[in-house]
């Protein structure tokens, strides 16, 4: 039998630190005079009274290790319930979302994915829609935290947690994970305090600015306002940008940038596949835009160029008119918001790592077959891709587009029109939260869906941020047997 007690006491330990998180916006309500404030410390007082008794309850797991089975299982114990407690705030004050809903809304916050069910962002209360943001935040590099600061307590390197995410760390640039994770919650800070200070010189709102930057560089999508950056047209869509390509960069190239090695980051092909993508998919749409329609070019460009960055990225921000362009726009988007940002980031997708293995082994595989003889081997940057990497890769694309179509089929089987349906589960699984079709349009948000859809879409949110075979591995009889 699996020892539970390592991920139970470490659960316990997140939802203490989650806990006096909530304090914050507690803060923020009570100095602004609001009722709110009171709910935040309600929802604290459960969640650290829960949190405290896991954890004293399983003290004795003190000073063992974590094998591989121990790390997948804490890896959806901790995706999983940490949304049950995130959502507390949201069903104890405003907006006063039921269970499904508030669920729905802390995991779309913490899987960083940005899709919401709340209509009236802008009259939330400022610690509402502060904590939404802190979600986006925690969520983004969750992984980081846990490795810093609750790995070592169970003596475990923590390496086969970072694995577990799919966290590629190229190389192991750094010697322990506690080394990469210290650093990584370094640079992601500093990289959310600038984009802050950025968007603020640029004359966003100081609330707005903060929480904007915690979803930027999560790639989280959680705006305080209904229309998203469709409030702050212009420069403020060319900073949102640039800071979401940032943030879903590979975050270990910028801990090596600060170490004093530039040269890997300029150099990671992964980086540079992703450059290319994004600038093809902005020109061509652009250039399509300007064609079919009287919308002059630079409107066109920007528009394009921050819908698709927030999609390739999996952030879920929106501005301007581009949700109803269609079309060619559309065939673009849904490429780019399946292959996702870069591994070794909090972007979603399949990952251009694993595109890029997925078109190199494929152009392997035509080359074979025009030439039978030839001994041709799968190459990335320049070194050969073992078999079991190609397999393991397959299993993960297929699985990904099997889920895709069975929970497609499943909401549709719930209500859900087929065109809200496929799309909605495209942002689920791709953590993107952008919404298209008829159900979204209405309101530019999910609350319009039915109950089981929203259930539906909060697993696949879940399977999205944990890779799928993470949580799928656990349906195995096998890895429940010693």
């Amino acid at each position: 039998m699996i020892d539970l007690r390592p991920i139970v006491y470490v659960v316990g330990r997140v939802l203490i630190v989650l806990a006096i998180l909530m304090l914050a916006p507690a803060i923020v309500d009570w100095r602004a005079g609001l009722e709110n404030a009171r709910d935040f410390v309600e929802a604290a007082i459960i969640t650290a009274s829960v949190g405290l008794l896991l954890s004293l309850a399983t003290a004795n797991a003190l000073g063992g290790a974590l094998n591989a089975r121990q790390a997948y299982l804490m890896t959806v114990a901790i995706w999983g319930i940490l949304p049950l407690f995130g959502g507390l705030p949201l069903m104890l004050g405003a907006p006063h979302l039921t269970f499904a809903q508030a669920y729905f809304e802390a995991a779309s916050g913490l899987t960083t994915t940005g899709a919401t069910v709340i209509v009236g962002l802008d009259g939330l209360p400022p610690g509402m829609n502060l904590w939404r943001g802190m979600l986006n935040s925690f969520g983004g590099l969750g992984i980081a935290f846990v490795a810093m600061i609750f790995l070592p307590v169970m003596r475990v390197g923590g390496m086969q947690y970072f694995r577990t995410e799919g966290f590629d760390t190229f190389g192991k640039a750094l010697p322990r994970a506690t080394d990469i994770a210290r650093q990584l919650v370094i640079v992601y800070f500093g990289l959310t305090v600038i984009c802050g200070l950025v968007y603020r010189a640029l004359g966003m709102e100081a609330l707005d600015a903060v929480v904007c930057a915690m979803a930027t560089i999560a790639t989280g999508g959680f705006a305080p306002m209904d229309a998203s950056f469709g409030k702050y047209p212009g420069a403020m869509e060319y900073a949102g940008a640039l800071f979401m390509i940032l943030g879903s960069l590979p975050y270990i190239r910028f801990v090596q940038l600060i170490n004093g090695q530039s040269r890997p980051l300029w150099q990671d092909a992964q980086a540079r596949a992703y450059l290319r993508w994004i600038a093809c998919a902005v020109g061509s749409v652009t250039l399509w835009r300007v064609a079919v329609s009287d919308q002059g070019l630079e409107s066109a460009f920007r528009e394009a160029l921050f819908n698709l960055v927030s999609i390739q990225s999996s952030t879920g921000f929106f501005s301007g008119s581009f949700s109803t362009w269609g079309g060619f726009a559309l065939v673009v988007a849904l490429v780019i918001g399946v292959i996702g940002g870069c591994s070794g980031s909090s972007a979603a997708g399949l990952g251009v790592f694993r595109a890029q293995i997925a078109a190199a082994a494929l152009m392997a595989q035509i080359r074979q077959i025009a030439s039978p003889s030839r001994v041709v081997t799968v190459k990335y940057d320049g070194r050969i891709v073992e078999e079991d990497v190609i397999s393991g890769l397959i299993l993960f694309i297929t699985g990904y587009v099997f889920l895709m179509g069975v929970m497609t089929v499943a909401m549709t089987l719930v209500g859900v029109d087929p065109m809200s349906a496929f799309w909605s589960v495209w942002m689920g699984i791709g953590n993107i939260g952008y919404g298209f079709g008829p159900l979204v349009a209405r309101t530019g948000t999910f609350v319009d869906f039915p109950l089981a859809g929203i259930w539906i879409l909060s697993a696949a949110m879940l399977l999205g941020r944990l890779g799928l075979l993470a949580f799928l591995v656990l349906l195995l009889p096998r890895f429940w047997r010693d």
